[in-house]
């Protein structure tokens, strides 16, 4: 039991523990944040159990059938302009929230993509993905999405470019999940 007391309040469930005492408590003394936080929380935690079953189950597809000597011909280190092409093409065709990128990135990763175009990957997955380009260019216009594209695209390569010289003689290591 001491243990379990410990855990809660001192190790790695203290703030959900936390966010639940405040949850309660505004809700009892009626505090209308507390409805508000609660209300949003259950919105973004049924977006994201829809949204992550389907996400890893395209994972597992892309694991399975692309090869890790094909993905590292096309987008590893030594693919230049053509892997820059096929990981926006890539973060393009994509839908989802943001925190679906990272799991493609840490599968790209694995598979032997360079440095350079995971950040290329996830700058274009904020970005440039065609059903936001779509409500994009319905609200601000055709020319203010291609101008901003054209604004963000270079410096999204020219940061992926950074850190690529940054990391490369890094003795860095991803842990596994």
């Amino acid at each position: 039991m001491k243990k379990i007391i410990s855990k809660i309040f001192l190790g790695e469930y203290f703030i959900i523990v936390l966010f639940g005492l405040l949850l309660l408590f505004s809700c009892y003394f009626h505090f209308s944040f507390g409805s508000i936080i609660a209300k949003n929380f259950w919105l973004f935690f049924t977006e994201m159990i829809t949204f992550l079953p389907f996400m890893f189950l395209l994972i597992g597809i892309i694991d399975v059938w692309f090869p890790k000597e094909k993905v590292e011909r096309h987008i590893g280190p030594e693919s230049g302009i053509k892997g820059i092409f096929w990981v926006i093409v890539l973060a393009m065709l994509q839908a989802g929230p943001l925190y679906g990128a990272f799991p493609v990135a840490y599968l790209l990763w694995k598979k032997g993509c360079s440095i350079r175009n995971i950040f290329i990957y996830l700058g274009a997955f904020s970005t440039l993905k065609i059903p936001m380009l779509t409500f994009e260019i319905g609200f601000l216009g055709l020319k203010f999405s291609i101008l901003r594209t054209l604004f963000t695209l270079p410096v999204f390569i020219l940061i992926a470019k950074i850190m690529e010289i940054y990391f490369k003689n890094k003795q860095f290591d991803i842990k596994q999940p």
